[in-house]
């Protein structure tokens, strides 16, 4: 089976941009691939991805179920696990251990809910 060469007739529409033009036109569709899965991952998650991350942070796997039950019994999940330990850390200049540490044995979480249920981001 012979292919059929239709390159200049598919090309027509781009024959007269400039090099420049193209690129922008690659990035264009490029981004327009891209922004489902971007926005799937920005806004689905589970609690298994979320261990997987508070793992990563440097808790154990033990820490990271604790944690990430206690984000999920809040109705944080949607806001990620160790972004949850991160802002706190951060809004206590406290490490990210601690700051973990401290949601296991049942303290910050009223903090945790007013920083994210409280319209901020």
């Amino acid at each position: 089976m012979k292919r059929v060469d239709d390159f200049e007739k598919r090309r027509e529409h781009l024959k007269d941009l400039t090099e420049e033009q193209l690129e922008a036109r690659f990035w264009e569709l490029a981004e327009k691939i891209v922004d489902p899965m971007v926005d799937l991952a920005k806004n689905h998650t589970s609690p298994s991805i979320e261990r997987s991350v508070v793992i990563r942070m440097g808790f154990s796997s033990i820490e990271a179920k604790g944690i990430v039950e206690g984000v999920m019994n809040r109705g944080l999940m949607g806001k990620g696990a160790g972004n949850v330990i991160y802002r706190l850390a951060k809004e206590n200049n406290m490490e990210i251990r601690e700051t973990g540490l401290k949601l296991l044995d049942g303290e910050l979480w009223d903090q945790a809910v007013e920083i994210f249920k409280g319209g901020e981001k």
